[in-house]
């Protein structure tokens, strides 16, 4: 076995994370966002990787390793991924917009979404490599193109209806749909290739129909971030045009005053449900370990 290069692998997991970052840094042409804001964006998806996987781990019990039937393979993809791990992004995309004077335009939601879906990817990617070191440079092409580009979609729509709840441009009774969309998006993801990885997929001949399905849904995903970005990017572009002839101290007849943006509450409903799935998900593994300590006297 060749010696494999570190440094080398850790570039390979984190360069794909780090082109995505200075993408949607780029499209922010309306009013960048400081420079240590990314990167505290970046190291809070970091943290929110290890919050993921000590959920993963407290729920790997009834997760099941290697999925023999579809059914397994949805449930390994949304408890087993999604949900904790969209859960963990979520808590720390909340902490960090959380009376931040710099969150002004909906737009800034997507890319601290984003910044915080790419530090978890990136983390996601460093480990994946790593425990494939023998072929680490296939799973780097491969997640390059497409499981970075997923934590990206997922994070769009986080930021997407971040921004709508926050601007009110959405009633608050929707708020959950930052938190149920991205686990949909992600959840269908990983269930996709959960689905033609069992016995039953392969043996059939379906793992190809269900690859191709998954493709599609990764064309779609990305027409949907497309979409997403240019939404909030033409509504701050129509603000700023719209207000552009207002001069600071000016006094002008007939003319609405700007209210200023405010959370309606958004943390507070945010992380009542955030609590709420941490509790399930704590009881889940409690019920567990109390039923395998019963069963083994």
């Amino acid at each position: 076995m060749e010696s494999v290069n570190l440094y080398r692998v850790i570039f390979a997991a984190i360069l794909p994370a780090f082109l995505l970052v200075l993408f949607i840094y780029w499209r922010d042409k309306n009013q960048r966002e400081p420079f240590m804001q990314i990167v505290k964006g970046v190291l809070y998806g970091v943290l929110s990787a290890g919050i993921a996987m000590l959920l993963e781990t407290l729920l790997s019990p009834i997760i099941p390793a290697e999925p023999a039937t579809w059914l397994g393979a949805v449930f390994k993809g949304f408890v087993g991924a999604a949900i904790p791990e969209e859960f963990a992004k979520l808590t720390m995309l909340i902490l960090l917009l959380r009376n931040n004077r710099y969150f002004d335009e909906r737009f800034d939601g997507i890319v601290y979404a984003v910044c915080i879906g790419m530090g978890f990817a990136g983390t996601e990617n460093i480990i994946y490599l790593l425990s494939n070191i023998d072929s680490w440079q296939s799973v780097a092409v491969s997640r390059a193109i497409f499981a970075v580009p997923g934590h990206f979609g997922f994070a769009v729509a986080m930021g997407y209806f971040y921004s709508m709840i926050y601007f009110k441009d959405m009633s608050p009774r929707y708020a959950s749909r930052v938190y149920w969309m991205p686990v949909l998006l992600h959840g269908i993801y990983d269930s996709v290739l959960f689905m033609a990885g069992t016995p039953l997929s392969r043996m059939t001949g379906l793992s190809a129909v269900l690859v191709l399905c998954f493709y599609v849904f990764c064309w779609y995903l990305l027409k949907h971030s497309r979409k997403k970005i240019r939404e909030h990017y033409e509504r701050d572009i129509h603000v700023s045009q719209r207000y552009s002839f207002l001069q600071p101290g000016a006094v002008i007849e007939d003319v609405e005053p700007i209210e200023e943006s405010k959370p309606l509450c958004m943390p507070r409903k945010m992380f009542v449900m955030m609590l709420t799935i941490g509790l399930v998900i704590l009881m889940i593994w409690l019920i567990w370990g109390i039923w395998t300590y019963v069963t083994a006297l």
